[in-house]
C-alpha cells in the first residue's frame, strides 16, 4: 500500500497543543502519523452524513478527510469526545 500525505491543519494544531497532558499529546501525534501508513485502521468509522472519518486515542478524537486519488490524509479537528463533534 501507498504511503498517504498528512496535512495537518492549523486549527488543528492548535487542537492539540491545548491537550493538557504531554502524554496525551504525543499518543495523539503518533495516532495521526500512523495514518499516513493506513487512513483507514480498525478502529476508524466513517461520520454519517460527511465524507469524513474519525479515529480514538483515549479521550481524544481526531478526525480527517482521505482523499484516495491524491494520497492525501488532513486532518481537520482533534478534541475531547465530548466537544469534538460541535
Amino acid at each position: 500500500m501507498a504511503r498517504y500525505r498528512l496535512l495537518i491543519k492549523p486549527s488543528a494544531v492548535k487542537d492539540i497543543e491545548a491537550i493538557p497532558l504531554k502524554r496525551d499529546r504525543q499518543r495523539v501525534v503518533e495516532r495521526i502519523s500512523k495514518l499516513a501508513e493506513d487512513p483507514r485502521p480498525s478502529g476508524s468509522e466513517k461520520i454519517s452524513g460527511q465524507d469524513k472519518y474519525r479515529v480514538r486515542q483515549g479521550r481524544y478524537r481526531i478526525l480527517y478527510t482521505i482523499e484516495d486519488q491524491d494520497l492525501l490524509v488532513q486532518v481537520v479537528k482533534v478534541g475531547h469526545r465530548k466537544d469534538v463533534y460541535r
